[in-house]
C-alpha cells in the first residue's frame, strides 16, 4: 500500500484523510503531541516533528510516495523557511512521486475584480501572499530538478459548517457598500479535500489548478447570503473610504483585493463535479445552530 504524508494537519487534513483511508498508509507531521489521538482517529499516524526545527524532521527522509503539504508559511519574513526545511529532508532518500501544494489566491494581489486564470501574472501585495509566493517557487523548481511532480492548488475562501462568518455578523463588523465592493472567491472545505485527491489521480506534472465554486459575490453578499440562511440582519454597509479609516490592518488586506477566479482548468482537467457549486447550495444543507447566546 502506498505512503502519504500530510504536512499541516488540521481541518482540511482530517477532511482528505477520511477520504484517503483505506487506500493509503497515512502518516501526519504534527507538533502537537496533545492531537495524536485525533490523528489516530482520522487513520493518521502521527509524527512528531516541526518544520521551524529541521532536525526534526529526520523522520520524513525517504518515507512517502506522496506528500500533502497543508502547512502554511510562518507568519514573519519574506521567504517561507517551512518549505525549505521540508524540501531538504524529502531531497536526501528516495523521493517521493508527487507532491501536493495548497497555496492561495492572495499570490495574484488586485485584480480589479477582473476573472483571473492560472496563468495571470503574480503581484503578491501582502507579505503572507509574498511567502506564498516564494513556496510555490520552492516547490516548482525543485520538481523540475528532481523530476517530482508538483501540484500547485490556488485556494480561496474556505468555508463549512465550522467556518462561516457568524461572529462577525452578530458582532455587526460592516460591510463595503455594493458599488464599491471587492469580489471574493469560495470553497467548501468538504469540495476542497475531493478536490486534493482527484488531483493525485489527474493533476498534470508542476500545474496551478484554482480550486474555486461558482459562486460570483463581493463579500458584502457573502455576508448577506449567510446572514439570511441564520436569520441575521445583514450588516451596515460603508464607503471604502470609510473602511481604509476604520477596519483593522488584517481586514483591509481581504477588502483592498479583489478577483474572480476561473475554474474551467479544475473541472476539465482534474474531472471535478462540486457537491456545492455556490455558498448557497451549501447552506441549504448547513444545519443551523442555536445563535441565541
Amino acid at each position: 500500500m502506498k505512503r502519504i504524508l500530510i504536512i499541516g494537519c488540521g481541518d482540511i487534513a482530517i477532511r482528505t484523510a477520511r477520504l484517503l483511508s483505506g487506500h493509503f498508509r497515512l502518516f501526519g507531521l504534527l507538533r502537537n503531541t496533545a492531537r495524536f489521538a485525533e490523528l489516530r482517529a482520522a487513520g493518521i499516524t502521527p509524527l512528531p516533528g516541526d518544520l521551524d526545527n529541521a532536525p526534526s524532521l529526520h523522520r520524513l527522509t525517504g518515507l512517502a510516495h506522496t506528500v500533502l503539504h497543508f502547512a502554511p508559511p510562518p507568519n514573519t519574513g519574506q521567504n517561507d523557511t517551512r518549505t525549505r526545511n521540508l524540501l531538504a529532508v524529502l531531497s536526501r532518500g528516495t523521493l517521493p512521486e508527487n507532491i501536493v501544494y495548497i497555496s492561495t489566491s492572495g499570490v495574484y494581489g488586485d485584480c480589479a475584480g477582473k476573472f483571473v486564470t492560472e496563468t495571470h501574472k503574480l503581484n503578491a501585495q501582502t507579505a503572507r501572499a509574498q511567502r506564498r509566493v516564494d513556496a510555490e517557487n520552492k516547490i516548482r523548481s525543485w520538481a523540475k530538478r528532481t523530476n517530482v511532480r508538483a501540484i500547485i492548488l490556488r485556494v480561496p475562501g474556505i468555508y463549512a459548517a465550522n467556518r462561516l462568518p457568524l461572529h462577525r455578523l452578530q458582532q455587526g463588523t460592516p460591510a463595503i457598500l455594493p458599488a464599491e465592493d471587492s469580489h471574493t472567491n469560495h470553497i467548501h472545505a468538504d469540495d476542497l479535500a475531493h478536490i486534493v485527491t482527484t488531483a493525485l489521480r489527474y493533476a498534470k506534472p508542476n500545474r496551478v489548478y484554482h480550486t474555486s465554486d461558482d459562486s460570483e459575490l463581493k463579500m458584502g453578499d457573502y455576508f448577506d447570503t449567510v446572514a439570511d440562511a441564520f436569520g441575521l440582519p445583514h450588516v451596515l454597509r460603508i464607503s471604502r473610504e470609510q473602511a481604509q479609516r476604520t477596519f483593522p490592518k488584517n481586514l483591509l488586506s481581504f477588502v483592498n483585493e479583489s478577483r474572480r477566479l476561473t475554474n474551467t482548468r479544475m473541472k476539465r482537467e482534474l474531472k471535478v463535479m462540486l457537491r456545492y457549486p455556490t455558498v448557497g447550495d451549501a447552506l441549504k444543507v448547513i444545519q443551523k445552530p442555536d445563535l441565541n447566546i
